[in-house]
């Protein structure tokens, strides 16, 4: 294991990077939160007027089960992922790498089963895939920081 102050070094780079994560991840945490949230309150997708055709090619009869999705996986795991990275904890990193995983393929998902394109899922999957690759320098630099 290195010595502290190389590892302070290490992490004192890592700033920026673990800011600029944080916040990209409360930007997508919040929203997702609010979106989770208005689907499990209204399943049909009205109060979203998110018409429940839009489901007629998956496998959800109702907006519950993405609603339960969206508030657990990219609402509330994106900010723990942002208070992770803003901690600069040990896995914000890996974190980070699996939850722009995550949003990636609940974006593509999403395409593919109601085969349509609106400009957020354009806006969310670029988010996700910012995730992801910023996770895998702050992943390298945490490692070397205590390993």
């Amino acid at each position: 294991m290195p010595e502290p102050s190389r590892v302070d070094a290490i992490l004192k780079k890592s700033k920026r990077l673990t800011h600029g994560l944080g916040v990209l991840q409360v930007f997508i945490g919040l929203g997702a939160v609010g979106g989770g949230l208005a689907l499990l309150l209204e399943p049909s997708g009205a109060n979203l007027e998110i018409p429940l055709e839009l489901l007629e090619n998956s496998p959800f009869s109702t907006y519950l089960v993405p609603g339960i999705v969206l508030l657990t996986v990219n609402g509330l795991g994106s900010l723990v992922g942002a208070a992770a990275s803003f901690m600069r904890y040990r896995y914000a990193g890996e974190t980070a790498i699996a939850l722009g995983v995550c949003l990636v393929a609940w974006i593509i998902l999403q395409v593919y089963w109601i085969a349509a394109f609106h400009w957020l899922h354009a806006l969310y999957l670029g988010l996700g895939l910012s995730e992801f690759v910023l996770g895998w320098p702050l992943r390298n630099a945490l490692r070397r920081g205590v390993d």
